[in-house]
């Protein structure tokens, strides 16, 4: 069959501190996450605001021990794979490729070409398909596909999103269960789930699968936990000028509430690894309104890491993936046209790797309406009375 394969995808994190300038400055550098009329301002760019958001990212970081685990979860996620598949008489050797930090998902085809691999499944470690995380990975190999022929003799395919496979599913009714049965209480708790948002433009104008992927999913969990306790799916990061898919988890913890809420089990549900985004924005941020909205039992549900549930999923994927029919970059969803990008507003800055995307698409426009104003005195700030 010849040698095989497994590229786990992420996003990838600082390690240390030090290293937040220079992850800021790769997801800055990203034409996939700023798009500039003029390639030539996409460096410049990115060292302006990484430079500028540097100091409030690492004071986040520095709340989270100084840096990111990430890498290391996901390293032991792919420990746990191949120890899974071995067992199982599959021999796999399992790479890691990360979007914006080491290892880089460049470094990791490198050495699957070096290795000789003949035959490789492609997983990403995000269960629901969006345009700007699996999506932005499946471009980048695309592009390295095309431009290195010899990696047309690797026999590749494509998982483009697993959200509902039962073992996944499983093991995320398993931990929400776990966590309710440690509450005096446990049919009264609210389980809500808080997933990452986007734009409605990317769900309406460009096809992005999300939203029903994310719903489809909130409602197989919660089928397999098979509780009576009330649920809301609410989505992080807040709208800039136009809207995003709703309710904003903020708005929502608020709500609850308002509603007598007292024990809220929260779910990471578009996590499978610790990270800021549930450690320090979830866990800090999240809490610290909840207690002012008066909820006074805040329970956080851990990120699947390595429950062996999970693990012996990915296996299964793995093993299937190799059975089927390949499944090209070509046949993996793409979006129909290139869509507009919007900032976050103010209340996001500076919380997260995917707060920092948008910090960075408000700073791009800002930059773009003062070059406006400048050159002819006509620019939207000028338009919306401001100057």
């Amino acid at each position: 069959m010849g040698r095989t394969g497994v590229l786990l995808l992420n996003l990838g994190g600082p390690e240390q501190i030090e290293d937040v300038r220079p992850f800021l400055f790769n997801l800055f550098s990203d034409p996939e996450i700023i798009r500039l009329p003029f390639p030539w301002l996409q460096k410049p760019l990115a060292w302006l605001i990484s430079n500028s958001r540097a100091q409030q990212s690492q004071e986040n970081y520095q709340q989270i021990g100084g840096g990111s685990p990430l890498r290391q979860i996901t390293e032991e996620q792919a420990e746990a794979l191949q120890d899974q598949l071995q067992a199982r008489g599959q021999d796999s050797q399992i790479y890691v490729g990360m979007r914006y930090w080491y290892p880089f998902t460049e470094e990791a085809v490198a050495q699957i070409k070096r290795d000789g691999i003949e035959n490789l499944v492609i997983l990403p470690l995000y269960p629901q398909f969006s345009i700007s995380t699996s999506g932005s990975s499946f471009r980048l190999l695309e592009r390295l596909w095309l431009e290195d022929p010899s990696l047309n003799r690797i026999n590749y395919t494509v998982i483009p999103s697993w959200y509902n496979r039962s073992g996944y599913v499983r093991a995320m009714a398993d931990l929400i269960a776990q966590e309710l049965d440690q509450l005096p209480n446990p049919e009264a708790a609210h389980v809500f789930f808080s997933a990452h948002g986007v734009p409605v433009s990317y769900v309406e104008e460009a096809g992005d699968p999300y939203q029903r992927e994310i719903e489809h999913c909130v409602e197989l969990i919660m089928q397999q936990l098979n509780r009576p306790n009330d649920y809301t799916l609410a989505y992080q990061s807040r709208v800039g000028p136009v809207e995003w898919l709703q309710p904003y988890t903020e708005d929502a913890i608020a709500q609850l509430g308002e509603q007598g809420v007292s024990d809220l089990v929260v779910v990471p549900i578009s996590f499978v690894s610790e990270h800021i985004e549930t450690l320090q924005e979830i866990d800090i941020e999240y809490r610290e309104l909840a207690e002012e909205a008066g909820i006074e039992g805040f329970h956080r549900v851990p990120a699947l890491n390595t429950h062996p549930g999970f693990v012996a999923d990915m296996a299964d994927m793995v093993v299937e993936a190799l059975e089927s029919p390949r499944k090209l970059f070509s046949d993996v969803v793409q979006p129909e046209k290139r869509v507009r990008i919007y900032p976050q507003d103010k209340s996001a800055w500076g919380l997260t790797p995917f707060a920092e995307v948008w910090n960075g698409r408000l700073a791009m426009v800002g930059f773009l309406a003062l070059l406006l104003e400048l050159v002819s005195g006509r620019g939207p700030l000028h338009l919306v009375g401001l100057l």
